[in-house]
């Protein structure tokens, strides 16, 4: 029997099992698939000619495997092995509503193909659902979890600058990435144009120095290399291969088991409380149990949800912790595919040194400095001013010697603006199980319903029609703007289905991230999300499950579960 159990290994398992193994407690992580070793199983060290087929993968293999899982940019066959496999993990979705669910399911999961953009919610995030009515009231604010986003800033290494804006809190940086001149001519051009809108070096989980702690766990700082989404031997990203883990195994707490498919989580009738979970081994197909006195719940938003669906008992009999009917409701991702480009004038004479892997960002201000006409909440922009290289050959059009020659010197500089937007809550968008059919491994295959509301289609409108007009101030020529693919998910930010709130009646957490009604049980992945702010959400993650974790170590200490 072990002290806790955490299912899940990526952003939000790893700090669980972190802070929990670092507080003295055994410590059992359950991920559902394969083991990677960190460094030895990465493709970071190839060139572009090393990787099969130029990292292309086969229209054949995408359409029979890969539909949903190639949708996002970093799919490629130098980590193909990493994306879990559309034709072994079904789910449904209504023809008019698309939802694509990009998945990982390895060791480390989506924290070795993240973005690494890490930013604080704000005290205007966490008081917006109370302000305008739609969600729930978090039962916390940004004083509760200033001190953590401090703590996991520190560890995790978070590269950016004070920039004093009260929407988007300071935190611990290190040093910031450099702007490229384009876009700190554009960031000038945005001030003198528009006072209150700013643009800010973009805020990155790498290391632009190194800790002494960092160091200890074999980290280095980055190398401006830009193959990311590969894994970092260098450890210069944070991942919960590079960091988190290996500093719960320095313990000697950890116990790690992979190819272990959650089935459900096992309660005691008479005292309501977890006892641990049933798995699926994901090779033999075997089941077993594990026991533990505590349950941390870190699979991810949308299977976290399928776990407590499926864990279904007399006591709970539409699932655990769902006395409130809001298990698996209330799905949001961040509204993404949206924004505009062009070709930027001048600069012909300078260039920049390395792939940085990072941008610029324009925090929002709609609803913020300046109003919005026909919704509420707002986005931001994460951009990029950079010159094209020979790789614009890939579209470019010419043949022979002449085309060589082009490519040989750099394009023209381009700017481009991608907006996120913040989804509203709604109990109508929810995952729930099939009751008939099941996947390989005999769990109920999920249906995903979620769709976009007026408020977020006319937070689209705006984003593009803002995108254009910026890049048009800016002088830009060749301006295209982004069309909308029309579903969600591709924003790859899920959160809800296990939301916080201080009502039980209304909610499955409270502000501790510990269910209402199973007081062992915590969650602390996306599903805790009441609402979802507009910024990327790991760094939340990352502090919510140091915090969570931490008060299940005192409340342990303290009997109270």
């Amino acid at each position: 029997m072990f002290d806790a159990i955490v299912v899940g290994s990526g952003m939000s398992g790893g700090w669980v099992a972190k802070e929990l193994t670092e507080a003295g407690l055994k410590v059992l992580v359950l991920e559902r698939g394969m083991k990677i070793e960190h460094a030895v199983d990465y493709s970071d060290t190839l060139d572009p000619w090393e990787l099969d087929n130029y990292g292309l993968v086969s229209e054949k293999e995408i359409d029979e495997d890969y539909p949903i899982q190639s949708r996002c940019y970093a799919f490629s066959t130098a980590n193909k092995g990493w994306w879990a496999k559309d034709s072994d993990h079904p789910y449904t979705f209504p023809e008019d509503k698309p939802f694509y669910w990009i998945r990982g399911y390895h060791l480390g999961g989506r924290s070795l193909m993240w973005a690494r953009q890490s930013y604080r919610m704000s005290e205007m995030d966490f008081e917006s659902n109370a302000r305008d009515g739609h969600g729930v009231d978090w039962p916390i604010r940004y004083s509760d979890m200033a001190p953590w986003y401090d703590h996991v800033e520190r560890f995790a290494g978070i590269s950016g600058s004070r920039d004093g804006i009260d929407q988007l809190p300071d935190g611990q940086f290190l040093p910031a990435m450099p702007l490229t001149p384009v876009e700190e001519e554009f960031g000038r051009k945005l001030e003198g144009a528009y006072p209150t809108r700013r643009l800010i070096t973009g805020r990155c989980a790498h290391l632009t120095e190194v800790t002494e702690e960092q160091q200890e766990l074999g980290r280095g700082p980055c190398q401006y290399r830009s193959l990311c989404e590969r894994g970092c031997s260098y450890g210069a990203y944070f991942s919960s291969l590079s960091a988190t883990l290996p500093a719960a195994e320095r313990t000697g707490n950890l116990t790690i088991v992979t190819d272990a498919i959650v089935h459900s989580v096992v309660t005691d009738p008479k005292t309501g409380k977890a006892t641990g979970v049933k798995v699926i081994d994901a090779n033999t197909k075997e089941g077993r149990t594990y026991e533990a006195r505590v349950v941390f719940l870190c699979a991810s938003t949308l299977p976290t949800a399928q776990i407590l669906l499926n864990s279904r008992s007399e006591q709970f009999p539409t699932g655990l912790a769902n006395r409130s009917d809001m298990v698996g409701r209330n799905l949001i991702d961040h509204i993404s595919g949206m924004g505009a480009s062009g070709t930027y004038p001048g600069h012909l004479d300078t260039y920049y040194h390395g792939r940085r892997p990072n941008g610029f960002y324009i925090p929002r201000y709609r609803n913020v400095t300046e109003e919005a006409d026909g919704f509420t909440r707002g986005y931001g922009f994460q951009g990029r001013g950079l010159r094209q290289s020979w790789e614009r050959g890939n579209w470019t059009g010419g043949i022979g010697a002449e085309l060589k020659e082009s490519l040989r010197k750099p394009g023209p500089w381009t700017l481009s603006l991608g907006g996120f937007g913040e989804m509203l809550p709604n109990p109508e968008n929810r995952i729930t199980l099939s009751e008939t059919a099941v996947d390989k491994w005999g769990l109920p295959v999920p249906h995903i319903e979620c769709a976009l509301g007026a408020n977020d289609k006319a937070m689209i409108d705006q984003a593009n029609a803002d995108a254009v007009e910026m890049l048009e101030m800016a002088g830009c020529t060749d301006i295209t703007s982004r069309e909308h693919y029309g579903g969600v998910g591709l924003g790859i930010h899920e959160m809800g289905t296990a939301r916080m709130g201080k009502d039980p009646a209304t909610s499955v957490l409270n502000g501790y991230n510990q269910a209402h009604d199973v007081p062992n049980l915590f969650i602390t992945d996306g599903a805790c999300m009441a609402s979802g702010g507009c910024q990327n959400p790991s760094l939340t993650y990352m502090a919510m499950s140091a915090r969570g974790a931490h008060y299940a170590v005192e409340f342990l200490k303290e009997g109270k579960i």
